[in-house]
């Protein structure tokens, strides 16, 4: 094999376009039935779904070897298996919840009289009601009541079995009023909230890690009947690799829309699943149901740098010398974007959504994307310090 082979085949190993991903090997993967006798600790499989009950899991938290058979279980579902599981009832007093609801109704209605929130990530903005940070402002707005909330075991059983110690409990609350239009089908967080630009930067072991840093969780605030809406899944679709850049394709979109399946809930049920399931909220075709849930994202520990580093200082120390290189050419333009990469902070991850949310993207700019075009529109030192003191407030908790 001669050089330019060799160097062709390992670029397709490692790096993937948007072209990348066989389509009859995604429907071969998605294909699988799932075996009750596959998952033992499951009560049911539903619609391709393992479906557990919330008082054997209760009961298996307080027994420690039976809580790592749960997690392990989970852990394998999750990975390798349908990367779907629901847990019935597994909040274990629906008051709590309705009084959660309660809550989370205030805080819609008193942010939509502000005129604040709104956006989304994969339906039109204001298609549905949205409260960012809701663990933050369920938290304040009622600390006894957070406290039962998220007292439940089956919520910290599903984290732990997926992510470990230590990880970092995110909310973002989704009201899907009679009427609100499905999303379009999607991967979460990380990648799956990037254009495939974006995308194309990241090497496959960035594509296999993704989600295995994240956990996505929904807890019903109401029951949710097919015709309200529930999130619509495609189990097995976690095991594809190449789905972050693939699944805006058309033919796995309309794959998706025949071949996803929908679970009716329960108030109080659970559902979880592997960030790279392919999914998206449904249509609320119901009359009078406003479909809530709480939507967890729930975070590695992992996910952090070993230091605490003040990268907005460090953007406007480098800002005055970082435009006079690129004036005088002494710089190249590459080298001051590496230099940049070095400094600012190069993610838009954690952000204040409310005051910094999804509207025209599926991500706002990052500190370093908005220093290279500071740079490039010429902005002067002074403008760019204003500009990153507007950003910090923005990303302020």
């Amino acid at each position: 094999m001669d050089d330019e082979t060799m160097s062709a085949d390992l670029r397709g190993r490692v790096w993937l376009d948007e072209e990348a991903g066989s389509f009859g090997r995604f429907c071969t993967e998605v294909s699988e039935a799932t075996e009750l006798a596959d998952w033992p600790k499951a009560e049911a499989v539903e619609r391709n779904v393992p479906v557990y009950e919330g008082s054997r899991v209760r009961a298996a938290a307080a027994d420690s070897a039976l809580a790592i058979d749960f997690m392990s279980e989970w852990n394998a579902v999750l990975d390798s298996g349908p990367g779907i599981i629901v847990i019935r009832g597994g909040m274990a007093n629906t008051g709590i919840v309705d009084e959660a609801t309660e809550i989370f109704e205030r805080i819609i209605d008193d942010e939509q009289a502000s005129g604040t929130g709104g956006g989304d990530h994969f339906a039109r903005p204001g298609a549905n009601d949205r409260v960012w940070n809701a663990a933050q402002k369920h938290c304040q707005a009622s600390p006894a009541n957070f406290l039962r909330y998220y007292a439940s075991d089956a919520i910290a059983l599903a984290a732990r079995a997926w992510l470990g110690r230590g990880y970092q409990l995110t909310a973002q609350v989704n009201r899907v009023n009679p009427g609100g239009a499905a999303q379009t089908a999607h991967r979460d967080y990380h990648l799956g909230f990037m254009n495939a630009d974006q995308l194309a930067t990241y090497p496959i072991q960035a594509h296999e890690l993704s989600p295995h840093l994240t956990l996505q969780g929904a807890i019903a605030h109401c029951d949710m009947p097919v015709e309200s809406g529930p999130t619509m899944l495609l189990p097995y679709s976690q095991r594809f690799t190449e789905g972050y850049v693939a699944f805006g394709r058309k033919e796995f979109q309309e794959f998706f829309a025949k071949a996803h399946v929908q679970l009716p809930l329960e108030k109080g049920d659970l559902l979880f699943f592997n960030p790279a399931v392919m999914h998206a909220a449904g249509t609320n075709r119901s009359r009078d149901i406003r479909r809530m849930a709480n939507l967890l994202q729930i975070g590695s520990a992992f996910g952090r740098s070993i230091e605490a580093v003040n990268r907005s200082a460090m953007s406007v120390a480098l800002y005055p010398v970082m435009a006079e290189a690129r004036a005088s050419g002494s710089l190249t333009w590459r080298e001051v974007q590496n230099a940049i990469a070095a400094s600012a902070e190069g993610y838009s991850f954690p952000t204040n959504l409310d005051r910094d949310p999804p509207v025209g993207g599926l991500i706002p700019r990052s500190q370093a994307e908005l220093m290279e075009a500071a740079l490039e529109h010429g902005a002067s030192a002074s403008d760019w310090e204003a500009e990153v003191a507007a950003m910090d407030q923005r990303r302020m908790p």
